[in-house]
């Protein structure tokens, strides 16, 4: 009887751990913060709506003690989100003009290319504002929205000097489109 209880129990212990390995692992990207605003549970993102084309970077701090360092950090984090997605961008941005010169039979140096494109990410976080900050009350994490908006980074691509006037060009001409096939992509 006793064996047979311990059969039963290592069977039942198999089935389970089939059933484990068997399941789909789940993953959303909303955060589902209960009372938290919108874009604290949809996060960073490229969005095309009525106020523009937006790089949102969403970023948060645990409590530190410190109220202003605790805001401070949640606001960097989100800066550093909005430098993520704008990098992204950008590389397709890169790679969409090194397509394009060559087979325009100009030749570009993708080092050249990609050390300008580093640049202007680091010149245009200077304009990502802080739009909202929230925080969560059972926590007490703070959150941070950075807001970068195209238009403002296209002005700022104007005023580059180190950019190849080719680069420039093609990035007012392209951006828009470039922007609107990523953002689609990712929803």
């Amino acid at each position: 009887m006793h064996r047979q209880i311990k059969s039963v129990f290592i069977l039942t212990a198999l089935l389970a751990l089939l059933a484990g390995c068997a399941s789909k692992t789940m993953v959303e990207s909303d955060l589902h913060i209960k009372g938290a605003p919108d874009w604290v549970n949809e996060g960073t993102q490229m969005l095309n709506d009525k106020g523009g084309r937006l790089f949102h970077g969403v970023g948060s701090a645990p409590p530190m003690g410190d109220e202003s360092l605790q805001k401070s950090t949640a606001d960097e984090r989100a800066r550093a989100e909005v430098a993520r997605i704008m990098s992204s961008y950008l590389t397709v941005a890169s790679n969409d003009y090194s397509a394009a010169a060559s087979s325009g039979g100009e030749s570009s140096g993708e080092q050249s290319v990609s050390r300008q494109i580093d640049n202007l990410t680091q010149i245009n976080l200077t304009g990502a504002k802080i739009i909202g900050r929230w925080r969560d009350k059972h926590t007490g994490s703070i959150y941070s929205i950075a807001e970068l908006d195209l238009k403002q980074m296209q002005q700022t691509l104007d005023k580059a000097q180190q950019m190849s006037p080719g680069l420039r060009d093609f990035l007012n001409r392209n951006s828009d489109t470039i922007f609107d096939r990523i953002a689609g992509e990712k929803k």
